[in-house]
């Protein structure tokens, strides 16, 4: 076994091999499944891009309308609510709050709301029924997943904003006879996106990563559970395999936001 799996050569060479297989799309045997590696994540990372983004997407609905008005009206009482529900999101650990929902869940409607599939779609083949079916579980571990990300990039958005507000370009548009509303979206509001732009990179390997004991709480066949179970059980080949897989949506990641960045804000172009 070990002249089988190449554990009898030099690392450097066990490495150089595992990468060399790469770009021809062998990521290896999976020891704890008995087959290839791909066929183990193929499903799962189908789902948690389709998690990532409905995550992403709710983040991006709820942030921004709540943030602007909060910055907006600095200091009334819908700006200290938010506020205060902002640091409730960021403090409660997203397990916690994945428990208590599930809690509450049964308790008052008799429902368990785990898995993104009913019982009779978790090995059904892929047809519009079994689509239907994961919209109707998404909503919940989107909701419960993006909640500490949609408290972030509040408090992000707020800061930026607020300083925007003040400055003298601002006040210029409005002396002009600009509507108050049109100034602050035309002009405060794409300032203020830089740095939440600018940190897009880390939100899809995030959204991987950090959502394990998420998954494992809620029992999402995600990426989240193989990882760790990969981990717990020295599966080398599939736990290489997806960090490898995290490095490479980090990169995109950040090519992702630095290009979002110039269509944000031409100003940061290199120009002769």
């Amino acid at each position: 076994m070990r002249n089988h799996f190449g554990l009898d050569k030099p690392v450097y060479v066990q490495y150089v091999k595992w990468i060399t297989n790469m770009t021809t799309g062998n990521f290896g045997l999976s020891l704890a499944h008995q087959k290839p590696v791909v066929e183990v994540i193929r499903e799962s990372l189908l789902l948690n891009i389709i998690l990532a983004a409905a995550t992403m997407l709710l983040t991006w609905m709820v942030a921004f309308p709540i943030r602007i008005y909060s910055a907006v009206r600095q200091h009334s009482w819908g700006d200290y609510t938010v506020s205060f529900l902002g640091y409730v999101g960021l403090s409660v650990p997203d397990f916690l709050l994945a428990l208590v929902v599930m809690y509450f869940s049964y308790l008052y409607f008799g429902t368990s709301i785990g898995g993104l599939f009913s019982q009779d779609n978790i090995m059904a083949p892929w047809s519009a029924g079994r689509v239907v079916d994961m919209l109707g579980h998404l909503w919940i571990p989107a909701i419960i997943v993006g909640t500490s990300g949609t408290a972030g990039l509040i408090r992000i958005l707020r800061a930026n904003l607020l300083d925007e507000l003040h400055k003298p370009y601002v006040t210029t548009a409005q002396a002009k006879g600009m509507r108050h509303w049109k100034v602050v979206l035309k002009y405060p509001v794409r300032v203020a996106l830089n740095p939440f732009v600018s940190t897009f990179g880390y939100a899809l390997p995030q959204l991987v990563s950090g959502t394990v004991l998420v998954s494992v709480v809620l029992s999402l066949p995600t990426l989240g559970p193989i990882f760790l179970a990969s981990l717990t059980s020295q599966d080398m080949f599939l736990a290489g395999t997806i960090l490898v897989l995290l490095g490479a949506l980090t990169v995109v990641g950040t090519l992702l936001s630095d290009i979002m960045l110039v269509l944000v804000d031409p100003r940061i172009r290199l120009t002769k």
